[in-house]
């Protein structure tokens, strides 16, 4: 049985399950990790192998400009919980180890306003599994009640070592499978008419490719990869990356990742429909930020080059709300949207008030999965450490400090962003106005100036080289 076959005959929700409706709906969020919009079969790479975020797509609300405020892990977690930026929320890259976990780690979150625990406070039940990236992983934290995670923010997927609700659990087999395994675990756990809020970030597909069950390799053995172009190496590259270059085996292994992260969505989605739920569980899929394979010459994210790039493989992403009943089946929404407005959409569409937040440039877009007509602005701004950028919908502007090449680009004439247009006296104007809006945007944030964004910085940074 689908989630849409539960509409035809809703009565079974409440007459053999015991589950009557929740005050307000239940949420499943699925994230991965590194996985950019190009990379999903619905968003136009059909050798993909990733059905069942395609069904969610068919069946609810495909947005078509979702982007990431941050192209790296930690500080775009931050502000998907928060709706803050990163100069705001103050972590500017992800996180070494001696700040994610172990006895110099902190609560990274503390201070800042969260949608888990505003939604704790609402009455919900929360759970999170998988990678949070976010500081002391090893304990429950911002709302939470169950807890898996892995210490660190990556490490092998054989035989992970997870934190169970603050107690250390050997898994003998496949990371992502241990997600899903506990995922069910934490469903079958709650109560009839108490809502509930599940977190399920993936670490997928996320380096390293050291291990993937042969049944997610299988769809690839025999694949062109032609959604992964083999460049020339961007002269800014990241040496780290420089192995999986035109490398088969690192293209099969990012792709059957991908697959597997799918494929454990699969068996959430056949849990609730076993559990009777599909009806009171609003799904939400997205990525915490983009991915280069090959493209502009970058295997990586933003921090795929040096300095670090804002181009739209690293910030694109992709973002499916589906809700049986709910959201219209087959919904396309064109509107610019970024992970800083997932809060106040999140509680609205939950019918949870959201606390006003200065710091903030989220908007609620769940007027729109309502299928309304509003105001929309499709200008969207982005942070990551020396870098600032903003996007409207045929331009961006990229600054960064002074010792590195600021970059604007014609996305309506150049959508691949091959040739930076910055110093073209055609655009000298419409450059200005998007360079102001930029500087006074985040003064009204209270970030520091972008030539300053080290001095809020607690964290230890990486060191880049190219």
């Amino acid at each position: 049985m689908t989630r849409r076959s539960l509409l035809a005959a809703p009565l079974l929700l409440t007459s053999k399950t015991g589950w009557g409706k929740p005050r307000r709906p239940n949420v499943v969020m699925f994230m991965t990790d590194d996985h950019g919009a190009w990379a999903n079969s619905i968003y136009g790479c059909a050798s993909m192998h990733t059905p069942h975020i395609d069904r969610l797509a068919r069946e609810g609300a495909r947005f078509t400009s979702a982007y990431a405020a941050t192209p790296v892990c930690s500080p775009s977690r931050m502000t998907y919980l928060t709706g803050r930026m990163p100069s705001t929320h103050t972590v500017q890259d992800w996180l070494r180890p001696a700040d994610s976990f172990g006895e110099r780690s902190r609560r990274w979150l503390e201070g800042h306003p969260t949608y888990s625990e505003i939604l704790a406070r609402a009455g919900y039940t929360l759970g999170m599994v998988g990678k949070w990236h976010m500081g002391q992983v090893e304990r429950p934290q911002a709302g939470f009640s169950f807890w898996a995670s892995v210490p660190g923010g990556g490490g092998t997927y054989r035989d992970p070592q997870f934190v169970k609700n603050g107690q250390p659990v050997p898994y003998q087999g496949f990371r992502e499978d241990a997600i899903g395994d506990y995922a069910l675990e934490f469903l079958e756990q709650q109560k009839p008419g108490n809502p509930f809020y599940l977190l399920v970030p993936f670490y997928a597909p996320h380096t390293p490719y050291d291990f993937q069950p042969e049944a997610d390799r299988a769809p690839y053995r025999q694949s062109a990869f032609n959604c992964f172009p083999d460049l020339p190496p961007h002269p800014w590259r990241n040496a780290g990356t420089r192995s999986h270059f035109g490398n088969r085996d690192s293209k099969l292994g990012f792709s059957a990742l991908v697959t597997a992260a799918d494929r454990n969505i699969g068996r959430v989605l056949a849990k609730l429909d076993e559990m009777r739920l599909g009806r009171d569980t609003l799904l939400v899929f997205t990525a915490d930020q983009g991915w280069n394979a090959g493209h502009h010459g970058v295997w990586g994210k933003g921090n795929g080059t040096w300095p670090f790039n804002m181009y739209e493989e690293s910030i694109h992403v992709p973002l499916i709300w589906n809700h049986p009943g709910r959201i219209r089946e087959g919904t396309v929404i064109p509107q610019m949207v970024s992970s800083y407005d997932y809060l106040p959409s999140l509680l609205d569409y939950c019918g949870v008030r959201a606390p006003r937040d200065p710091k903030s440039l989220g908007r609620s877009y769940a007027p729109l999965l309502r299928g309304r007509r509003i105001p929309w602005q499709d200008r969207l701004y982005f942070e990551y450490a020396m870098v600032r950028a903003l996007r409207t919908r045929n331009l961006k502007y990229v600054e960064r400090t002074r010792e590195w090449p600021s970059e604007f680009f014609d996305l309506e004439a150049d959508p691949g962003e091959s040739a930076s247009r910055l110093d073209d006296p055609a655009y000298a104007g419409v450059i200005a106005e998007l360079r102001q809006d930029l500087a006074a945007t985040f003064q009204r944030l209270g970030a520091p100036p972008l030539e300053e964004w080290r001095t809020n910085v607690r964290q230890e940074l990486t060191v880049y080289t190219r």
